[in-house]
């Protein structure tokens, strides 16, 4: 595995604790939740811009997106 893997692999595990704490959710949970509604894939896919925003700005748009795809949460 590369260093940009590692670093979107490490990206991903804080973004999937930070979506956890806002919703006062246990991390597994949230990694389920983000898995089934396309948040994980967004955040593979998407890394390059993601990553420069505030965690914050992060989640909303992991919510916006779960949303979209089926999520109840936000």
């Amino acid at each position: 595995m590369g260093k940009k893997e590692i670093n979107i692999l490490n990206y991903i595990v804080v973004c999937i604790s930070e979506f956890a704490s806002r919703y006062e959710m246990h991390t597994k949970d949230a990694y389920i939740y983000l898995s089934k509604n396309k948040g994980i894939e967004f955040l593979k896919e998407f890394y390059d811009v993601e990553h420069t925003l505030s965690f914050e700005d992060v989640v909303d748009d992991l919510t916006a997106i779960c949303r979209k795809n089926g999520g109840i949460l936000g």
